[in-house]
């Protein structure tokens, strides 16, 4: 199928064209009709299978014809500055031979420029949460708003913008289309879906908190002080030419560019603690070949698109098994092969079947020569996880015993009611 057969006009197909996309992805399938009929939607889909395409070609469509008023007919809303600065540069190329005018909304950048480019008038806005309540406590209007758009509303969720999205929402027109996309499924987002949407059209591409199909996983068993060696023997031996590293912390960011930095690779760090310049920076420099490591932590995990990025290595597994989806979610885009590598001490072999369970398959774990773990060091809580272990059966055995309590008590009642029926017949 192409993107013509999905409805999609000329200026637009020559954009795509120029842009070198012959074939819709599988979410782009499947959204861009739906969104043309002005449905809300609930949309799931794997990161790096073209979400932004999904929902900026359907709306740049509908903004086709100007607007008899010049307030801001599209609200497009991200958890971060990165994504929100590439959702605005993809749809600058999308909309390239159409008269469309976007601005970004988003912290670090001066508010009084900023509110200057709404007044001269603006189609859409990319924004995050907290800089678009901003601008609408001083004054900026969303009545004209006709699509309402949550990219990556799960990430926005655990990031804690939910109140933010409560104050946004009643400030809209009661008449607008609502499309919300997230790369995971969780009980927060479905609570979020019913408050937003109305008879929503539900898409989903592929099973809840899964990775891409394209991309070899793999775990490595190491020692915890060996870890950083480890990963700098992976990546001059092998000559990654490019490889995103995700560490837990930003303490373990900072010590670990360090460490990679003695062993002669030349690195960039991104965290919290940096300011968003500087990330914004260190990512270009990245992308444009100045080093070929970067070191991150999950405040990267989304909204880095990378072209062509071959690898990501997890040097200490996430806090949350969901973050594990969006870490590897940076390599394997749009249909490339890729490859996402763990390295896993004595502590994280138990953590990783969080993950496994998550994605609903097994990571293979390798030991590599020379690297193998000291079969001596034991877990420090070992005896703790002992005691939850031992825990752990008592209380399921606590609680086959009062399920099965409860079943005798329920077919005691039914009994009782039968004899009763028996007696009055």
């Amino acid at each position: 199928m192409s993107f013509e057969k999905l409805g999609i006009f000329k200026p637009l197909l020559d954009a795509v064209n120029d842009l070198g996309y012959k074939e819709p992805t599988l979410v782009q399938k499947r959204a861009i009709p739906v969104i043309l009929s002005k449905k809300d939607i609930f949309a799931t889909a794997q990161t790096g299978t073209g979400k932004t395409a999904a929902f900026a070609l359907p709306i740049l469509q509908k903004l086709r014809k100007p607007s008899e008023g010049s307030g801001v007919r599209a609200i497009i809303l991200s958890p971060t500055r990165e994504l929100s600065i590439q959702i605005h540069d993809d749809i600058v190329k999308f909309s390239k031979y159409m008269d469309i005018k976007t601005t970004i909304l988003v912290g670090g950048k001066d508010l009084q420029k900023q509110r200057e480019q709404l007044k001269r008038g603006t189609d859409i806005v990319i924004a995050t949460p907290g800089r678009l309540l901003e601008h609408l406590e001083n004054g900026l209007s969303l009545q004209d708003v006709k699509v309402f758009v949550l990219d990556e509303a799960d990430r926005m969720l655990d990031m804690g913008f939910t109140k933010d999205i409560r104050k946004i929402h009643p400030l809209l027109p009661k008449r607008h289309q609502t499309l919300l996309f997230s790369a995971t499924f969780s009980d927060k987002v479905r609570k979020l879906s019913k408050l937003i949407l109305t008879k929503p059209a539900f898409i989903e591409t592929a099973k809840h908190n899964t990775t891409v199909d394209t991309i070899n996983q793999v775990a490595y068993l190491v020692d915890t002080d060996r870890k950083a060696e480890l990963l700098a023997y992976i990546i001059g031996s092998r000559n990654f030419p490019q490889v995103l590293v995700f560490t837990r912390t930003k303490a373990s960011a900072d010590s670990l560019a360090e460490e990679l930095k003695k062993d002669g690779l030349k690195c960039g760090v991104i965290h919290g603690d940096k300011t968003k310049a500087n990330r914004l920076k260190t990512l270009n420099q990245f992308k444009d070949g100045l080093f070929r490591v970067l070191v991150a932590t999950d405040i990267a995990s989304r909204g880095l698109d990378i072209e062509e990025l071959p690898y990501v290595i997890n040097y200490e597994l996430p806090s949350i098994p969901e973050d594990y989806v969006h870490r590897v979610g940076r390599t394997g885009r749009a249909g490339r092969e890729g490859e996402a590598i763990s390295l896993i001490d004595i502590y994280e072999k138990y953590e990783i079947r969080d993950v496994e369970k998550l994605i609903g398959e097994k990571i293979p774990q390798e030991v590599v020569e020379g690297f193998e773990p000291d079969p001596n060091i034991r877990r420090k809580d070992i005896d703790e996880v002992k005691l939850k272990s031992e825990h752990k059966k008592e209380a399921k055995k606590f609680q086959k015993k009062a399920e099965a309590k409860r079943v005798t008590a329920k077919s005691l009642k039914v009994m009782k009611k039968k004899r009763k029926t028996t007696k009055r017949d």
